[in-house]
């Protein structure tokens, strides 16, 4: 299967790139602003990238890579990396120990595999496309629950804040009326996703993310049973945009209060 041999560089790239996060979490980072001064950027995210790019390009010279911190030349190459050297960058650079590297392979837009890793937890998920999601070498699976009132859901902010605070604030209103169990906000959506594969989570929704942030979680949860889309419903791709996850079963309900419901998941 194609997408097992290109995972193995994608985990060999993610262990490097958790040495470097162990190496500098809780020291000097050298911390610096990007787009606005809640956006962060570390001496981490970028010596991450850099390790990480080093690998792929010594192991796949011709593909393409789309990174976070980086903008790269483009080849005629059907195949793209999809690269989050450090996702959860704020909570690196204030000592907060949620965060991961994730990094996705494409073929024509179609995610092959992916991983995410939590390096001070030591959790590894990977998926390959038909083949299933894992932690650690063991299959995961999404939560069996039908009931959106049952439902622990994640959320996470985007950079903007004025029109997308305010819808994201509704939208939580709205699914506390609806009477969920529980709501939490991490701050790595790469590990969100994760953690809805794996039952620890039933859903999870951001107004804006980068494919940097979902394209590996995406395939790991939908490889785990479970559906990701757009608000209106629609199958995500891998351009920027809202992003609704959850384990399937609680997937039309998420819809109706954040957007057009639909049965065309």
């Amino acid at each position: 299967m194609e997408g097992s041999v290109l995972l193995q560089t994608a985990v060999k790239a993610a262990k490097i790139a958790a040495d470097i996060h162990r190496r500098y979490f809780n020291k000097d980072s050298a911390v610096s602003s990007k787009s606005s001064h809640f956006d962060l950027v570390t001496r981490a995210d970028i010596e991450a990238e850099q390790a990480i790019a080093k690998i792929i390009k010594t192991d796949y010279p011709d593909h393409n890579l789309i990174g976070e911190e980086n903008q790269y030349e483009q080849s005629s190459s059907e195949y793209s990396w999809i690269i989050d050297p450090l996702d959860g960058t704020n909570n690196f650079a204030h000592g907060l120990p949620v965060f991961s590297v994730s990094i996705a392979v494409a073929k024509r837009g179609e995610l092959l595999a992916g991983t995410v890793y939590d390096p001070l937890r030591d959790e590894l998920f990977t998926a390959v496309s038909g083949g299933g999601a894992y932690l650690n070498s063991e299959r995961i699976s999404v939560s069996a629950n039908k009931e959106l009132t049952q439902s622990l859901l994640i959320t996470g902010f985007y950079y903007d804040r004025s029109q997308a605070m305010k819808r994201t604030l509704d939208d939580i209103h709205a699914f506390f009326i609806r009477g969920i169990i529980g709501l939490r906000r991490f701050g790595s959506a790469a590990l969100d996703l994760c953690y809805v594969a794996c039952g620890r989570a039933d859903g999870f929704w951001e107004f804006m993310l980068n494919p940097w942030d979902f394209a590996a979680g995406s395939l790991i949860l939908r490889e785990a049973g479970g559906t990701v889309t757009d608000k209106q419903g629609r199958r995500r791709g891998l351009e920027p945009g809202y992003v609704v996850a959850s384990n399937g079963l609680i997937h039309a309900q998420m819809l109706g209060v954040v957007g057009t419901e639909t049965k065309q998941l």
